[in-house]
């Protein structure tokens, strides 16, 4: 099972990370604890978010997806999640500017952003 991040080092690591320059380590954490809250809002298993090399998880109620590529992904990378999930970037504007690639019917997180850290 993965470790929880608690609220106070979640919101510790996105504070050093709109800072600037942050650790690769508090950048980590950021995208991790914001990856949990949207399991926490949207428990499922119908949508995989993949931030690499920082984590993925599945998400949003539907049907579950148990072997190979899921039918529906969504994939991004740490600076853009981080904008989306604290309401900097509107879901939107990443995928038209290319910032997010989504595929399958239910890859939308329109609707669950932003998150609440």
């Amino acid at each position: 099972m993965a470790r929880t991040i608690t609220t106070g080092d979640g919101r510790d690591a996105l504070a050093a990370v709109a800072a600037g320059g942050a650790a690769r380590t508090d950048l980590a954490t950021a995208v991790r604890y914001l990856l949990q809250l949207l399991v926490e809002k949207a428990p499922g298993n119908s949508v995989e978010v993949r931030v690499p090399p920082f984590g993925a998880v599945q998400v949003v109620e539907g049907p579950r997806h148990t072997r190979g590529t899921p039918p529906n992904v969504i994939e991004t990378d740490a600076a853009t999640w981080i904008a989306l999930a604290t309401g900097q970037t509107a879901w939107a504007d990443a995928v038209t500017a290319g910032s997010v690639r989504a595929s399958g019917v239910r890859a939308n997180l329109d609707g669950l952003l932003p998150l609440r850290p």
